[in-house]
């Protein structure tokens, strides 16, 4: 062909890489291992948009270049099928969810392929199938038998649209992360997982792994970690005792009220010794804190309401009478319930304080200056001094902390303790689209407070993940039994009606030939759990089975985790940092706990990737009239040119605008190198220039590790000013071509093919062979360009050999009469000295 006419020869390759099986991949222990991950998407109706076009072949990139160098590369791809989208996309078309995602899977894999991804297919897995389910039934079981599935009646956040409870990370801003209605409470028995008794080691195992600083943090900050002390205020006239953390106990000479939350055990307690008059003006509050969720009592900017109980606590270290509220911004998953109130340095009881007459008395100040109690709290830690507190005063904050701690200890009035904001994980959802949960309620067995632990199974059961604390984790569960092993999976019935229920159970329940059942136990009839898994249990280990996906005994063998795991390489959304990203390292060390899998941490590296704007720098949407899809860009400019400008247009972890004449610029760039190797006019001598051979092995090199840093676009950018170079200096010989093709392969595999085949007239396929190795003496600059400043300031720049001695330098930058004028009369401090890029003088 005279022209570049890519619709002509992709559809050829990729037909004969797939004949050929180009990418699949076996275990091959004498070969060094590469796992390379992206999530993997939900098969919606909509078909592959832009941003997974964009998130696949950042890592296809990388895959591609590591099978080039020699590795063996799992690069595998599954559907993440079961929630939400497709049991509510089956609503308003009627098509059976079960039909709608195998629709959908089917489009998204042909979608893949024709981009040229080069996935292993033949380990394909789809969380809706029965054969992957059955191991997260298993899991499930797992966790439960280790004390770490429990169930509990509760207020949950309810999302009245979607009719399903939500976990606390799935309300955002107080509306559901998924539809955006506004989240309201209601009360249901709600299967749990214990995720907080993994708390510590989710944030102190992160120093294991290659996370971006800001993935950790966000991961640490939503764990919540904080270590304080619960001090205990006796209940006046009373052998109860109130108990409240705090991370700040030498404010507690300033304490002037305890709050209690509204669902507080200890009101109950208190019952009998609150006036009737006041019990009935607190119950009537309790009953309507209670239908709101937690996060929006929480909100600092709420206003603040309470109801006194009429009751006292006493503060031991002032010995002073403070009276006990009830208020809804405390919620009884926080600390202990219970917290006590310092007006004078909390901006939340501060409002409290203010709006209720309550007593603000200071306890700390600045160190250098007087502060305005009356306009508002004073919260600083740093450069601040004890006041009013009888030993500490005159103490900094940190000594004073360590010194009424130990005191307090000392006399027995509290303990150190740890807090946490992460909360167990709320794991039941009230749909049909998902899991089945492997459980059997017996009514007989739970009328004799019989639980699994007391079976002979559960007797020969052992586990140190129970603490000892048996009681703990049987309460709530009396006549609750997984099912056995040999029953997995149990799977999904097919129902007609699968729309949500009105009453907050699962359309499950309406299934009585299905929820009827056996009891394991005692054989008595017994009822199936109805409440499916949340579309992130699937997703918590699809990561495992990628290494085993047709192992039908486990859900994958040791020996294949072995080999194949840590995933060297994750890619995926921001939006599951603290998600998605959380739950599966709680999955995976709670796995290796009990011997399934290897190794402390799934994921040895994590990378999140930026986002695609529309050309007017807006987010795509409909609405907005700016949505590119890729199909029509492939139309148009074939599918290299699509992989090329993805990778090309910025930084992979940025946010970045599309733009067509940039998408326009690659494919002349492709139509270029097609016309110098395929057309016959550009065909040139085996001789090359020694200049066109060093720049040829500082691109090798350059190429190579920018890919390696996911620095795609400054990849292509080298590769583009190559090509100019051997336009203006003359041509390169059959073999360097066949080099730069290859240095191109992993951006634009089909074009790369058909030259390396076809014009150059080499075996098949350039993708099995290997990534070139540069030569460091050429690929060596002669000359680099260092910028001289005067402080901060350039001032002028001059080119020098490579590995310049500092002080050579200095020398060069002085004789430069654009430096002297600077210098003149002038007393160099310092001077900062950046190797064969940057001389700053810092003048005194």
């Amino acid at each position: 062909m005279e022209n570049y006419k890519p619709h002509k020869i992709e559809e050829k390759w990729q037909e004969r890489w797939e004949k050929d099986l180009s990418f699949q991949v076996d275990e091959d222990r004498a070969e060094q291992k590469f796992y390379a991950l992206v999530e993997f998407p939900y098969p919606s109706g909509k078909g592959l948009h832009l941003g997974h076009a964009f998130t696949c072949t950042i890592m296809d990139v990388f895959a591609r270049k590591k099978r080039m160098e020699g590795f063996n590369v799992l690069h595998p791809m599954g559907w993440d099928a079961f929630g939400l989208p497709t049991e509510n996309y089956a609503i308003r078309t009627g098509i059976h969810p079960r039909v709608a995602t195998e629709r959908n899977t089917d489009r998204f894999r042909e979608q893949m392929k024709a981009l040229a991804l080069s996935y292993n297919w033949e380990r394909e897995i789809n969380t809706t199938d029965p054969d992957y389910y059955k191991w997260t039934q298993w899991i499930f079981i797992q966790f439960f038998k280790h004390g770490l599935a429990y169930k509990r009646e509760m207020p949950i956040n309810w999302c009245p649209s979607c009719k399903i409870g939500l976990a606390n990370e799935e309300v955002v801003n107080g509306k559901c992360e998924r539809c955006g209605e506004d989240v309201t409470r209601k009360n249901l028995s709600q299967w749990l997982l214990r995720i907080t008794a993994y708390a510590d080691r989710l944030a102190d195992e992160l120093d294991l792994v290659d996370f971006p600083e800001s993935i950790k943090a966000a991961q640490r900050n939503w764990i919540g970690r904080t270590e304080g002390i619960v001090i205990d205020y006796p209940v006046e006239g009373s052998e109860e005792t109130i108990s409240c953390y705090t991370t700040r106990p030498d404010t507690n000479f300033g304490a002037t009220f305890v709050v209690l939350a509204p669902e507080h055990p200890m009101l109950k307690n208190l019952k009998s010794q609150i006036p009737s008059s006041k019990w009935k003006e607190v119950k009537t509050y309790v009953e309507q804190a209670k239908k709101k969720f937690e996060l929006e009592r929480q909100e600092l900017q709420k206003e603040k309401t309470g109801v006194f109980t009429g009751l006292y606590c006493v503060n031991r270290l002032t010995d002073e009478k403070i009276p006990i509220w009830v208020a809804d911004f405390v919620v009884p998953t926080s600390g202990t319930g219970a917290v006590v109130g310092v007006p004078a340095h909390d901006e939340r009881d501060y409002a409290f304080a203010n709006k209720y007459d309550l007593n603000i008395k200071p306890v700390i100040k600045p160190q250098d200056k007087d502060w305005d109690f009356s306009e508002a709290p004073y919260v600083e830690e740093e450069k601040s001094v004890v006041i009013n507190s009888d030993f500490l005063n005159g103490m900094c904050v940190p000594e004073a902390i360590e010194k009424v701690t130990d005191y307090i200890i000392k006399n027995g009035w509290g303990e150190r303790s740890k807090n946490y904001h992460l909360r167990d994980w709320i794991f039941s959802r009230q749909h049909y689209w998902g899991e089945p949960i492997p459980m059997v309620y017996c009514k007989k067995c739970a009328q004799k407070g019989v639980t699994w632990w007391d079976t002979e199974d559960g007797q020969e059961f052992q586990s140190d993940l129970l603490d000892g604390d048996q009681g703990v984790v049987k309460s709530g569960l009396e006549g609750w039994f997984p099912v056995k092993d040999e029953e997995l999976p149990i799977e999904l019935p097919a129902v007609e009606n699968y729309e949500p229920t009105k009453t907050g159970h699962s359309p499950l329940a309406g299934v009585e030939p299905w929820v009827e059942t056996k009891c394991p136990v005692c054989g008595a009839k017994a009822q199936r759990e109805t409440d499916t898994m949340p579309n992130w249990a699937g997703s918590s280990w699809y990561y495992l089975r990628y290494c085993d996906p047709s192992n039908s005994s486990k859900l994958a063998s040791y020996h294949s985790l072995k080999y194949w795991l840590p995933v060297d390489i994750y890619l995926g959304g921001a939006e599951h940092t603290t998600l998605h990203l959380l739950y599966s390292r709680f999955w995976h060390k709670f796995l290796n706990d009990i011997g399934v899998v290897p190794y402390k941490e799934p994921y040895q590296k994590r990378r999140n990737h930026g986002v695609i704007l529309g050309e007017d720098g807006s987010r795509m949407s409909k609405s907005r009239e700016n949505v590119v899809n890729p199909e029509d860009v492939i139309d148009k400019l074939g599918v290299d040119t699509l992989r090329l400008y993805l990778m090309f247009m910025g930084p992979y972890d940025e946010t970045m605008p599309w733009s067509t004449s940039g998408v326009r610029g690659c494919y002349r760039f492709l139509d270029r190198v097609w016309r110098y190797i395929a057309g016959e006019d550009y065909l040139v001598n085996e001789e090359t220039r020694l200049e066109l051979k060093k720049r040829l092995h500082r691109v090798i090199k350059k190429v190579g590790d920018d890919i390696n840093a996911m620095k795609y676009n400054t990849a292509i950018a080298a590769l583009m000013g190559f090509l100019n170079h051997v336009e203006d200096l003359g041509g390169l010989s059959s073999a360097d071509w066949g080099v730069f093709l290859r240095l191109l392969a992993p951006f634009a595999p089909h074009v790369v093919e058909e030259l390396w085949c076809e014009s150059l007239g080499n075996e098949f396929s350039i993708h099995a062979q290997p990534w070139p190795k540069y030569d460091q003496d050429l690929a060596k600059k002669e000359e680099v360009t260092i910028a001289v400043q005067i402080d901060g300031k350039l001032r002028d720049t001059f080119r020098a050999p490579p590995g310049i001695e500092k002080e050579n330098a200095v020398n060069c930058a002085k004789g430069s009469e654009k430096v002297k004028k600077y210098l003149l009369g002038k007393d160099v401090e310092r001077v900062v000295w950046v190797q064969d890029r940057l001389l700053n003088f810092v003048i005194k």
